[in-house]
Parts: C-alpha cells; sequence; structure tokens
C-alpha cells in the first residue's frame, strides 16, 4: 500500500514567479496521484471502471513515469531511457500486464522518475529548447512544464472517478 495522506500534498503556488509556479503545480499533481492511490491494495488499484477501458490507478501510475522519463529524460535532456513497462508489441505495456513488477518497486520507479525530471530541470532556462525533437515538435522546457500540467491534470481526473467507484472516497 501506498501510505500518504493529504497533510503530506503541498499545494500549488497562488502567485509568485512564472517558474516557481509551474513547478509546484507538476508537484502538487503529482502528489495528488499518489495520494489518488494511496491506502489501497494491489487488487484495487488494478480494478477498472469499466471493461472496456484499460485505465486503472496502478497503470496511471505507471504510465506517468514513463511520461515523466520521455519528456524529461529522453526529449529534454536528450538522453536513451530505460523504458520500465514499455514492450515492441505493445504500446500501452504500462496499462497491462499489472502483475509484472511490485507496487513497491512502482512506486519507487515513479518517485525516481520525478526525482530525475527536477534534477534535469533545475536552474535551466524556460526557453532551453529540448534536445529532441518528438513527434515533429521542437518544444522548449516551458512547454514540456505546462504538457506535464495537462497530462496529470487530465490523468488526475481520471483518478477522481476510479477512486471513487473503488471506496467511494471523493475529494482532493
Amino acid at each position: 500500500m501506498i501510505a500518504m495522506d493529504e497533510s503530506s500534498r503541498v499545494g500549488p503556488l497562488l502567485s509568485g514567479p512564472e517558474r516557481d509556479q509551474l513547478e509546484s503545480w507538476l508537484d502538487f499533481y503529482r502528489s495528488t496521484l499518489l495520494l489518488k492511490c494511496a491506502g489501497l491494495s494491489v487488487e484495487q488499484l488494478s480494478t477498472r471502471a469499466v471493461p472496456s477501458s484499460d485505465l486503472t490507478l496502478l497503470g496511471l501510475l505507471r504510465h506517468m513515469t514513463f511520461v515523466e522519463q520521455v519528456w524529461f529524460e529522453k526529449v529534454f535532456a536528450g538522453r536513451d531511457i530505460d523504458d520500465y513497462y514499455k514492450c515492441d508489441d505493445d504500446r500501452d505495456a504500462d496499462f497491462h500486464d499489472l502483475s509484472s513488477s511490485s507496487l513497491d518497486d512502482v512506486v519507487q520507479l515513479f518517485s525516481t522518475a520525478c526525482s530525475t525530471s527536477r534534477a534535469l530541470s533545475n536552474g535551466r532556462d524556460l526557453d532551453e529548447m529540448a534536445l529532441v525533437v518528438s513527434r515533429g515538435r521542437q518544444v522548449d522546457l516551458r512547454w514540456i512544464f505546462v504538457h506535464m500540467i495537462e497530462e496529470y491534470a487530465r490523468h488526475c481526473g481520471h483518478a477522481d472517478l476510479l477512486r471513487e467507484l473503488i471506496d467511494g472516497t471523493t475529494g482532493y
């Protein structure tokens, strides 16, 4: 189980420099996703809301680990990444085969990916261009921050619904 409560989540800044606000919103959503998963068993985290959807809380956590790696490590820093959940014949493997890694490993990989993202962007100018063109787009670090906030916000909305269906918990 993921041990976390709302008191350990720091809210985003409501004013201040752009960089500080972007970082605080991204960290807010990172911790929100963990909070949505907190206190649930692996079975609950692997529960699908509807049979036709692959979305699960555990899958979302694995997916966001991959997204962190892609945008900060691969695209921004130009590094090769050790893609923990992808496989050649399954583009969405992060949502499938949920038993391939222990929950502790999933949480550790997510934490490591977030820490690496912070380290790679720390002290870098928001106007700095990413080293890798992705899907025909050359983006700057500001775009990556905004995109990551959007990606987390969308998936935290999914997590809201999943959590409510699992145990009725709403909010945060």
